[in-house]
């Protein structure tokens, strides 16, 4: 393994669990533009690579949803939707090219919303110094 690959994984083993979170949709967000590019350009190889990776990741995404969350049932139903969005990205092609950006702005809103959430709950846990008065 060279020094770069062992430096990322090092990374990832030392990231907390929001920030992989915010990773995973990274990447989903990342491979869909990749396969607007690649429809663009005709390389349906490439194309279908990325859906398939992103399918893959909401897939993951629906699989790490605890259930026991009130907000679970709600997600899981979009995640669903994005799946099924996708094969039909994957089955038209060039036909249903314009769905992709609005898929990535889900993924976005979503991205945007768990990171918003994180940071409110690290907030709410951080120590506050207090003054000493004497």
């Amino acid at each position: 393994m060279n020094g770069y690959n062992h430096y990322k994984e090092k990374s990832i083993y030392s990231m907390s669990g929001p920030e992989l979170l915010l990773l995973v949709y990274d990447e989903a967000i990342m491979r869909l533009t990749r396969a607007e590019h690649s429809l663009a350009d005709k390389n349906y190889k490439d194309f279908e690579d990325c859906l398939t990776r992103v399918t893959k990741i909401v897939r993951y995404l629906t699989d790490i949803l605890d259930m026991e969350q009130p907000i679970a049932w709600d997600l899981k139903r979009i995640y669903d939707y994005l799946v099924f969005d996708l094969s039909r990205i994957w089955a038209g092609r060039e036909r249903r090219q314009s769905e992709i950006g609005r898929i990535r702005h889900i993924l976005s809103e979503l991205r945007e919303a768990f990171d918003g959430a994180s940071r409110k709950v690290n907030d709410m846990h951080m120590v506050k110094e207090k003054e000493i008065r004497g």
